[in-house]
């Protein structure tokens, strides 16, 4: 009696194992290795320009690189809390958002380049003599162009990343 039961306790113990076995298995029959490349084309690229910084302004153009698709631009920059910022452009065509963004009203195309964003230090230390020894960091973003079901162009600037995997050959 006592060595049947030992057996059925045996099997008991088999079957358990054997039922969670099939997941183990489909764990083992899951995993894949991948070798190559695949090019991931994010669709658009800009640069920025700061090409000359005079009398405590900073000159900032923000440019599309050539096969870049149709992007809307922000801008900001930032310093030390003691060196104010005031912005200002000839164009009119960046706006200040309430963000600390300035936006820029035209869409960027390839090849295209905003108009310039001047962005000037409006308190200047006594000791300091030359604009370069004061660090303004400029931060800017893309966002592509969206159209709404009229067909009217708009940035959603809170939006998710789209990622567009564009088939390569085996390499």
């Amino acid at each position: 009696m006592k060595k049947r039961s030992l057996c059925l306790a045996v099997l008991a113990s088999a079957a358990v194992l054997a039922g969670s076995a099939g997941n183990a298995w489909a764990y083992f029959t899951t995993y894949v290795e991948a070798r190559g490349t695949q090019t991931i084309s994010l669709g658009d690229e800009t640069t920025v320009e700061e090409p000359t910084v005079a009398n405590w302004v900073k000159h900032v153009v923000i440019t599309s690189n050539e096969g870049s698709e149709p992007v809307f631009v922000r801008a900001r920059a930032f310093t030390g809390s003691k060196y104010p910022l005031a912005y200002s452009d000839t164009s009119g065509k960046w706006t200040p958002n309430k963000d600390g963004y300035y936006y820029y009203s035209d869409i960027l195309r390839a090849k295209e380049k905003t108009e310039e964003l001047l962005i000037q230090i409006t308190e200047v230390p006594e000791e300091v003599k030359d604009p370069m020894e004061l660090n303004v960091a400029v931060i800017y973003e893309t966002t592509p162009v969206l159209y709404d079901e009229d067909g009217n162009p708009y940035a959603d600037w809170n939006g998710k990343l789209d990622v567009t995997v564009e088939k390569g050959g085996n390499n």
